[in-house]
């Protein structure tokens, strides 16, 4: 695995579209007689642009659902950062070695979530793998590469076995000296999947939730069958699309290499980490997943790009209302890879030159 894709280098490989009008239709909390208008905020939070989309019928009662949405990540970030030496996960981190630790519903859930992720998917995903991450991300800035030995010197302070839960106390305890925790390959997706339950705190059910290359989606919008989801074609960094979702109630992860990747000895390195052997990939890969939440498109998302087409059948029959697609560059070009229910996701009919689409910054 490991696809930190909380940092600002990121690149945003799905472009959303909003296909409704901005006053059109009626919300059944608020009665047939107040049109829904369509509100939009952004915010940066986890070192990328979260943004918030939905239809409300006034906007008072916007104002307070963006409040809560930006508080929520914000929350999250406090706690889950490793960037940020004060964060509840940095603590945790220091503590590895030691006893153990209370910690905090959230990052509760998200450990327990990527633990069991990680056991799905035999270790390719896998929040421990910090150490390594760290190495790579030196290489990025000296462009140096990592030494087998000094890969070699990290990996006995990474694997999943090495996060122990105890569920009596709700402390967690890291078994080995020197662990760093790194959820950048869920943290957003969680994040994108809690703002959506603040807003639908307020009655507010049209929403679409992006953090970078995540999306989770509430119902959707007014006279229409979804949130058209646009996914970038493989390679490109520019945000051309090629194919389009229309989908609700469901969360979306890209995650990929286009631009963020350096070239050491004639060979490219991607910014994703397979965690059990502490090296970048070199096959190029860009997966996406629809899942029935933000961390499990998260975390596949990273999980595939590490296991590639060869693994993805048996990992995804695990999982339930699960599809992605993996595109993967061979001597012959792209080629892609498709799970069995990928082609009967819903999908923009329309000929798309007649219909203009928005892209995410």
């Amino acid at each position: 695995m490991y696809d930190p894709k909380a940092c600002l280098w990121i690149p945003i490989l799905l472009s959303i579209a909003v296909l409704a009008n901005d006053a059109v239709g009626s919300d059944n909390q608020s009665g047939p007689s107040l049109p829904l208008r369509r509100f939009e905020q952004s915010q940066i939070h986890m070192g990328t642009q979260f943004r918030v989309v939905f239809y409300a019928p006034d906007e008072a009662l916007a104002t307070i659902a963006f409040r809560d949405a930006f508080a929520r990540v914000a929350e999250l970030d406090s706690r889950l950062s490793d960037y940020r030496d004060d964060s509840e996960l940095t603590r945790l981190s220091r503590s590895s070695g030691g006893p153990a630790v209370p910690v905090s519903k959230d990052l509760w859930d998200v450990l327990r979530r990527s633990f069991e992720i990680s056991e799905e998917t035999d270790g390719a995903f896998d929040v421990t793998v910090g150490p390594a991450v760290r190495l790579w991300r030196r290489a990025r800035r000296t462009h140096e590469l990592p030494t087998e030995a000094r890969i070699q010197q990290v990996l006995p302070r990474i694997g999943y076995q090495k996060i122990v839960f105890d569920d009596a106390n709700h402390s967690v305890r890291l078994t080995a000296k020197e662990m760093l925790l790194d959820l950048g390959g869920i943290a957003k997706g969680m994040a994108t999947q809690a703002m959506l339950a603040e807003v639908k705190k307020h009655g507010i059910e049209k929403v679409m939730i992006v953090g970078g290359g995540e999306v989770t989606l509430g119902t959707a919008p007014p006279d229409e069958s979804g949130w058209k989801i646009g996914l970038s074609t493989p390679g490109e960094t520019k945000g051309v699309q090629n194919e389009y979702l229309i989908l609700s109630e469901r969360s979306v992860s890209t995650s990929g290499d286009a631009s963020q990747h350096i070239e050491l000895g004639g060979k490219r390195y991607s910014h994703i980490v397979d965690p059990r052997t502490g090296w970048a990939l070199t096959t190029r890969r860009q997966v996406t997943v629809v899942a029935p939440d933000g961390s499990t498109a998260d975390a596949l998302a990273s999980a595939l790009s590490v296991l590639g087409r060869e693994r993805a059948e048996s990992v995804l029959g695990q999982f339930r209302e699960v599809e992605a697609k993996i595109d993967e560059l061979t001597e012959n070009g792209w080629k892609a890879w498709t799970s069995a229910g990928w082609d009967r996701l819903p999908r923009e009919k329309e000929d798309l030159s007649e219909k203009p689409v928005a892209n995410e910054p």
